[in-house]
């Protein structure tokens, strides 16, 4: 992985479709956002996403403000990511294993239009990794309820 790159993983007791599936699903992204920015979808999103798929989110970190997202990588079970204007890109991979499955959510600001050193003294860096780790709490706690 690249030095810009963050990154945390996680076993989840579920199959990878199921998982996918949700994080293919726009309308659930605010279910299982952890940074607590994601308030709620906007505009007219695909039920599912797809590569080349363009969906909005409702957004607050301070104020609120709306995020227009593509997505930019797409792998049928196994990866998912997007990247919005400053094209700093999520990104999900997902690892079969027995009983469930190792998922890997990254935060790649490799290609990024604000350098580094300014994401991390505005703190992105740290609540980034905080936020990523509750996603994946979340989202295992979500399918756990919902199997």
């Amino acid at each position: 992985m690249s030095a810009k790159v963050i990154s945390v993983s996680r076993f989840i007791p579920a199959p990878p479709q199921k998982i996918f599936d949700l994080l293919a699903d726009p309308k659930m992204h605010p279910v299982m956002d952890g940074s607590g920015t994601v308030q709620k979808p906007r505009g007219d999103n695909p039920e599912r996403l797809s590569l080349g798929s363009k969906f909005g989110m409702e957004m607050k970190l301070g104020t609120k403000y709306p995020i227009q997202n593509t997505v930019v990588e797409f792998e049928e079970g196994k990866r998912i990511a997007w990247c919005h204007f400053a094209k700093n890109i999520w990104r999900y991979d997902l690892e079969p294993k027995d009983n469930g499955t190792f998922v890997t959510e990254s935060f790649d600001y490799s290609g990024g239009r604000a350098p580094g050193f300014v994401l991390g003294a505005m703190g992105f860096m740290k609540r980034n990794k905080a936020g990523m780790e509750k996603t994946l709490e979340k989202i295992e706690h979500h399918l756990a309820a919902n199997p």
